[in-house]
């Protein structure tokens, strides 16, 4: 009977193990990312004014919003790194780095991303974009309009082709169409929220 009794306790505590390790690295990174009590919506097609981070050369802006520390944002890297090497001729790509709790140097983050390209440490551009969460993906076009704010896929590692969100949306401003017409998961947020990296 004792051993009964061990036996079902050990197998409690297993599960339990486990149960816990999938919320911490898998369930919970699912779930939408709460909206901060004093966020400001900032809606499509707001002119965004990010002052010296949008050069005056007629291109779109893409900026890719990171935190090192959010296992999201590393899972997406290389997606990342493949949309600046598609489209760096035809798009300004630039990484805010949201972080208060580390120093990182600009050559850290793009050594990371293989990409010579800005990067940024000041929350305040997140703010402009209405952005509360990484990774985000935030596209203006050239007269600096909000074309996209929203996730990368609906996949943590960027994995299904067909909901390759922030690509569709370069896809669409690139060709002049109209914006595609995204789903939930597209444009509500998910991953790590800001300041503190946590869920």
């Amino acid at each position: 009977m004792a051993k009964k009794l061990l036996l079902g306790l050990w197998f409690s505590l297993l599960v339990a193990a486990i149960s816990v390790l999938f919320w911490q690295n898998e369930f919970k990174y699912s779930l939408p990312t709460p909206i901060p009590k004093n966020y400001h919506d900032i809606a499509m097609g707001s002119r965004i004014d990010l002052g010296p981070c949008c050069a005056a050369d007629n291109k779109p802006v893409f900026v890719h919003f990171f935190n090192p520390d959010c296992p999201c944002s590393r899972f997406n890297v290389p997606h990342v790194s493949g949309l600046i090497k598609k489209y760096g001729d035809k798009i300004n790509f630039k990484i805010v780095v949201l972080n208060k709790q580390k120093n990182f140097t600009i050559e850290e983050i793009q050594k990371k991303f293989d990409a010579k390209i800005p990067v940024y440490f000041d929350d305040g551009i997140a703010k402009k974009c209405g952005v509360f969460s990484t990774p985000q993906a935030v596209l203006i076009d050239a007269s600096h309009n909000l074309y996209y704010r929203g996730n990368y896929n609906k996949t943590r590692y960027c994995t299904n082709a067909d909901s390759n969100y922030a690509q569709m949306a370069i896809d669409s401003l690139l060709d002049k169409t109209n914006a595609p017409s995204f789903d939930a998961l597209a444009l509500r947020a998910y991953g790590c929220s800001l300041p503190k990296c946590t869920k």
